[in-house]
């Protein structure tokens, strides 16, 4: 049998290309037809900000779970919420990537405390984390507290402490925060977004 040297290499390519798709798992039989239900089709929506930037872009949480008392959810998915007004369902790849920061193993979940001179972090509950946090303001706020100026005008100034709000906060919200923080006397409050 003569067979020149393109003969040739039209038929080793056509034999390995057959073994080659059968060893890959690829059958020469027609493939069954199967629906594949959307893997969205049966969670549950949430819509929340996304942690990252003061830019505070919506995202939507698809998670899966029945709802039914002391179950919990899993975030399955997320993505851009295209209603909202300052992404309109883009992500930045830091905001693409939350499900890996929320599902990741070092992710902090309770609150933890270091004591002075400790080296080490020991898990605390929440009430014992607010707790002290409001009696430290407190503390804070009765040893600093000008309530009048050298002139002898009220002025109730709460200078040692300063308070940085979120930037994805919604309006609602930023208001009640300046409210009780100026009613506390504090001055030096802030926002994220001009960080």
């Amino acid at each position: 049998m003569d067979v020149t040297r393109r003969q040739f290499v039209q038929i080793a390519a056509g034999g390995i290309g057959a073994t080659g798709l059968a060893a890959l798992g690829f059958s020469p039989t027609r493939a069954l037809a199967e629906v594949r239900t959307f893997k969205l089709a049966h969670t549950s929506e949430t819509r929340n900000t996304c942690p990252y930037c003061s830019v505070g872009c919506g995202v939507i949480l698809y998670s899966l779970g029945d709802r039914s008392k002391n179950a919990h959810s899993a975030i399955i998915h997320i993505e851009g919420d295209p209603d909202h007004p300052v992404n309109r369902g883009t992500l930045c790849p830091k905001g693409a990537g939350l499900l890996d920061f929320v599902h990741a193993p070092t992710r902090l979940k309770f609150p933890e405390y270091r004591a002075p001179g400790s080296s080490e972090w020991k898990r605390v509950s929440w009430d014992w984390a607010v707790e002290r946090i409001a009696k430290l303001v407190k503390e804070d706020r009765d040893k600093n507290i000008v309530q009048k100026s050298p002139a002898g005008v009220t002025v109730n100034r709460w200078l040692s402490t300063g308070f940085l709000a979120a930037s994805a906060s919604s309006n609602e919200s930023g208001y009640l925060t300046v409210k009780i923080l100026r009613a506390l006397g504090m001055t030096a409050i802030d926002n994220q977004a001009r960080v």
